[in-house]
């Protein structure tokens, strides 16, 4: 089996165990206190997991700036969904949220400059089509 499969099912499958599990959270605690208990304890399994699996510490200036700026979008879409489950419905939140690849896809191709073709101009509008068909 290709590793990349392998891998993207993993992601999926955790991920939508872990909207269900958010969604609870965020209806029996605070919405941003069950994101910050989340986070706390997704850090020291991310921690513990490069400590064992030996994977190099050495980061570099460009590389620690982005992680950086990657923790703090992280943190906000993490607070922005534990909101939105504890207001909204579990189905719209998740499948808007999870659409996130139409933004990366579009500063792909506005500013770094992805080639630009009729296969991913169609899955963009078939995403926001998804979002108008969930959300109405």
């Amino acid at each position: 089996m290709n590793s990349g499969v392998l891998f993207g099912g993993i992601t999926m499958v955790t991920w939508g165990l872990w909207v269900v599990a958010a969604t609870y959270a965020s209806e029996s605690i605070a919405p941003v206190t069950a994101a910050a208990i989340s986070y706390a304890v997704a850090t020291a399994l991310t921690v513990g997991y490069v400590i064992v699996s030996g994977a190099s510490l050495a980061v570099t200036p460009k590389g620690g700036v982005f992680a950086v700026v990657a923790g703090v979008f992280a943190a906000i879409g993490l607070v922005a969904t534990y909101v939105g489950l504890s207001i909204g419905s579990t189905a719209t939140v998740t499948t808007v949220g999870a659409l996130y690849f139409v933004v990366a896809a579009l500063i792909g191709i506005t500013i770094l400059g992805d080639p630009v073709s009729p296969s991913k101009v169609a899955g963009i509008i078939l995403a926001v089509v998804a979002i108008a068909l969930i959300t109405y």
